[in-house]
């Protein structure tokens, strides 16, 4: 599964973004899909997931705020995270991951896209 994330941009405090992340190859058998980021300094943390049963969940920190949408066709699935209401803590680095059915975990992960908010 390749994973290629992209919309990462410089926005002003109460700002809005949409990244988008294409993932190709073996995803046929992918059961979930998340957005991770990770800020200068801290560790990674999960922003949210959707799963193949439609499932969605959302950190606190961006509940409310940032919504997970996903369009599977036959070769490609785009995973899109809509974040509105944008905060200087949600600056960072925003990973696309997947999960594969037999991976057990989120193992496929895209390059990551800046996402730098301005007070």
């Amino acid at each position: 599964v390749r994973l290629v994330e992209s919309g990462g941009d410089s926005v002003q405090s109460g700002g809005s973004l949409r990244l988008s992340c294409a993932a190709t190859g073996n995803t046929n058998r992918v059961y979930s899909m998340a957005w991770f980021r990770q800020a200068p300094g801290k560790e990674r943390e999960w922003v949210g997931s959707i799963d193949t049963n439609d499932n969605i969940d959302y950190a606190d920190s961006v509940k409310g705020r940032f919504t997970i949408s996903i369009s599977p066709d036959n070769a490609k699935i785009t995973l899109d995270l809509q974040m509105n209401s944008l905060k200087p803590e949600d600056t960072a680095m925003y990973y696309c991951a997947a999960w594969r059915i037999t991976s057990g975990g989120y193992l496929y992960w895209g390059q990551g896209t800046q996402v730098t908010v301005s007070s």
